[in-house]
């Protein structure tokens, strides 16, 4: 019967209509390492959902799997840390990987695809802000945050300021996968706070080159503070445009 109901719910899922260009996207936070066996399944996951529209996937590299004897290059103290004040935010007893952290209000086994699916769509149905990124007056890159509506999402809340990798291939010589070559996506490189949403319209300058970003992508994502839900994010490859 159990089996009847998973396949039942992959095939729902699969068969679902994908959301237009519209909608604010759902933000998926992968805790990940090079150097834990069980996390090849969940970045490859985080690949797929980096595909599509209606997601922000965005792979965070932590540093407390380098001590096995591989020291994963994308690792950040920083990026351990976030983790651990979603721990605290959520209640948590300790922090694993993979876990997904969905929208910055519930957290997921990095590789159940089908619970990672369920909270997306939890998550897509909540009211979000309208992020919009372009070009101010001087020609400089920008975000326009739209103001607090009716029953919509409530200030303060952090902007945050996200550039990432969008693919590489490591091969791992040591620790747990030594001797694979590893895929990662949407590798989280610089995370960093540009501003604060207060429930006002809100235009903040980047301070992105785009020509240090081919490869690359740029996140823009707004945060209840502190660590709490995601009130609305946008992402653009910087490799097409602005």
């Amino acid at each position: 019967m159990l089996r009847f109901l998973a396949i039942l719910l992959l095939t729902a899922v699969a068969g679902a209509a994908p959301a237009s260009a519209d909608t604010p996207p759902v933000v998926v936070e992968l805790f990940t390492s090079q150097g834990c066996s069980s996390c090849p399944p969940a970045d490859a996951l985080l690949g797929k959902l980096a595909q599509r529209p209606d997601v922000v996937a965005l792979a965070f590299h932590v540093d407390y799997w380098d001590y096995i004897g591989w020291k994963d290059p994308y690792a950040s103290p920083a990026f351990t840390q976030r983790q651990h004040r979603y721990a605290d935010a959520l209640g948590l007893h300790m922090v694993y990987t993979p876990q997904m952290v969905v929208d910055g209000h519930v957290d997921v086994a990095g590789s159940h695809a089908l619970e990672v699916e369920a909270a997306i769509a939890d998550a897509r149905a909540r009211q979000k802000l309208t992020l919009a990124l372009g070009h101010d007056a001087s020609g400089a890159y920008d975000v326009k945050i739209s103001g607090a509506t009716a029953g919509g999402p409530s200030g303060p809340a952090t902007v945050w300021l996200v550039l990432f990798d969008r693919q590489r291939q490591t091969p791992v010589k040591r620790g747990e996968n030594a001797g694979a070559t590893l895929t990662d996506y949407n590798i989280v490189r610089e995370f960093r706070q540009i501003g604060t949403w207060t429930g006002t319209a809100l235009d903040l300058p980047l301070g992105v080159d785009p020509a240090a970003m081919q490869g690359g992508g740029c996140a823009v994502i707004v945060q209840s503070d502190p660590m709490g839900a995601v009130l609305g994010a946008t992402m653009l490859p910087m490799a097409d445009g602005l």
